[in-house]
């Protein structure tokens, strides 16, 4: 298919989901999330390059959107809170992830510690 045409269904799609939404009450995300489904398996289409482009950058502008959120005198005054947090929030699903791995499944050590932190690093990333 042409990407033109696939651009064009998918405007068309999200503006109908939009206004289904509205409609019956619901979320956008899910009813986006709905014909995206049916679009995909019913009526064929894909995702182009600049389709699969287009979320690794939201995921950057909602990053740096929510940094620059950050108070930085509130962040020093809770200083301890905020490294346990974050601290926790890397070192459970890495060590769950490795454990999993390691004791679940019967990897070795080190492939098990990358496992872990494979699994961790979306959580990471996210994070920045």
């Amino acid at each position: 298919m042409d990407q033109a045409w696939i651009a064009m269904v998918v405007a068309l799609l999200v503006l109908l989901a939009s206004m289904a939404s509205v409609e019956l009450g619901i979320s956008v995300a899910l009813s986006e999330i709905s014909l995206g489904v049916v679009a995909g398996n019913f009526l064929g289409l894909s995702s182009t390059p600049w389709m699969d482009f287009l979320p690794g950058l939201a995921g950057t502008v909602l990053t740096f959107l929510a940094g620059a959120e950050v108070d930085p005198d509130l962040l020093r005054e809770r200083l301890k809170e905020n490294v346990l947090i974050g601290g926790l929030s890397f070192l459970l699903p890495f060590g769950g992830a490795g454990a999993v791995w390691y004791y679940g499944l019967g990897w070795s050590a080190n492939p098990a510690l990358i496992a872990g932190t494979a699994r961790t690093w979306p959580v990471w990333r996210r994070a920045r």
